[in-house]
């Protein structure tokens, strides 16, 4: 199936519909490297079409139109050092939802809103887990508090408006 995308893409395509794809461009370069691919203005000026590469994702986006609600996405964004990069990202403009958290299937994650309201997961895998360990670590008392803290900082994220709707 993956033969069915163009070259350079993958078979899944993640599309974000922003308020301001300029500056969601200009946040994913500062903040994750990303590398412009190109943008299409519409006929009002809106942009009606972009595309940024980050990693060896492409990620399409384009302005929302009058009228239409905020539709924020939600991306995991695997990384090797997901402490540096949710750093690079609250300076780039993000603000943080869960702090980098160490989670007992071996990977860290940290999650941040970016200044258009689109959540991200920062995600490096750092440890190769045994299944049999896999299936003890839940027990461990650290693990389990972890698992909390980061499914609360998120529902937490979800109840609260971002500034920027008002």
């Amino acid at each position: 199936m993956s033969d069915t995308a163009p070259p350079g893409y993958g078979t899944v395509t993640p599309w974000i519909i922003s308020g301001d794809t300029a500056r969601l461009i200009d946040f994913t370069v500062a903040a994750f490297g990303a590398q412009e691919l190109g943008r299409v203005p519409g006929p009002d000026g809106r942009i009606g079409h972009a595309e940024v590469r980050i990693g060896d994702s492409v990620v399409m986006m384009f302005d929302a139109w009058d009228g239409w609600p905020d539709t924020p996405a939600f991306l995991r964004l695997f990384v090797p050092d997901a402490d540096a990069v949710y750093q690079r990202a609250l300076a780039a403009g993000a603000t943080p939802v869960t702090a980098v958290t160490a989670l007992f299937w071996g990977d860290r994650i940290g999650r941040i809103r970016d200044p258009l309201g689109n959540l991200w997961w920062i995600q490096a895998h750092v440890e190769d887990v045994d299944p049999a360990e896999l299936a003890q670590r839940p027990n461990d008392p650290a693990a389990a508090e972890a698992l909390r803290y980061v499914e609360s900082s998120l529902d937490a994220a979800m109840r609260e408006r971002p500034d920027h709707l008002g």
